[in-house]
């Protein structure tokens, strides 16, 4: 994932409300979501190099959702893949912060990353590039690809599109959330962060909604979690920037 929007436990009808954009090279082989046949239990699409995944929820409410941390001198060539956290955590049984407390002790295994994970009673936050672990607090966040809620400029355009949305409306229309998320404008030079990957390369990565010729958003997901348990996730998936498939799940 390289953007994710959510709001959480602030809501008359939602305890978790997410909306996500995973971008990734177009040539990675990746499977659009799906209950997957080796883990049943698991509700997430899946990076097929690696047999990973950046977002997925169980049928008993487990999430859990990561982002790479944007550092163009990290060598990753012996790292594990990142992908593998979140699909340890969905399918283990320990708590969030346990499993974050694991995840700690072996941090520097991975390139890096940020992590949420949650279940019913709580969600919680990690970076291998900080030392703390944080119990996310109720209200609307945003997460690219540095620390939580950092300010440039796709992270506060969506945490402050989301949150005026959901204040609103006590039922959540999911073509909101994804038009929210469609946003494909550059943001101004003066507002960019230097992340040490150049000034052209950070207007093309400044939009919520990337589209470059090899390299975008490859899928948008759309999660709401009741706080009855009920659980709606909807997928769209792109090809070269453009709108291929769309899967709604009901749990």
């Amino acid at each position: 994932m390289c953007l994710i929007n959510f709001h959480y436990d602030e809501h008359p009808t939602y305890k978790l409300i997410v909306a996500a954009n995973r971008d990734e090279f177009y040539e990675r082989p990746t499977a659009s979501a799906e209950f997957w046949t080796d883990q049943p239990d698991i509700l997430a699409g899946r990076d097929l190099l690696h047999m990973g995944t950046w977002l997925g929820i169980t049928k008993s409410g487990r999430f859990a959702a990561l982002t790479n941390y944007r550092d163009p001198g990290e060598a990753n060539a012996d790292k594990k893949t990142r992908g593998d956290i979140v699909t340890n955590f969905l399918a283990g049984n320990v708590s969030p912060e346990v499993f974050l407390e694991t995840l700690k002790e072996r941090k520097d295994d991975y390139a890096g990353f940020n992590i949420l994970v949650g279940d019913a009673d709580s969600l919680f936050y990690f970076s291998n590039k900080q030392p703390e672990i944080m119990e996310v607090s109720a209200g609307t966040h945003g997460l690219s690809n540095q620390f939580l809620n950092t300010a440039w400029p796709k992270v506060v355009k969506g945490r402050t599109t989301l949150r005026d949305y959901v204040l609103e409306h006590a039922i959540i229309d999911t073509d909101a959330l994804f038009e929210l998320i469609s946003d494909a404008d550059v943001a101004p030079d003066a507002l960019l962060p230097n992340t040490g990957v150049g000034l052209d390369l950070e207007r093309q990565l400044s939009p919520l909604f990337i589209k470059t010729p090899n390299y975008g958003t490859r899928s948008s997901t759309v999660l709401l979690v009741g706080h009855d348990q009920s659980i709606t996730f909807v997928e769209r998936t792109f090809v070269n920037g453009e709108l291929a498939n769309e899967r709604k799940y009901f749990i």
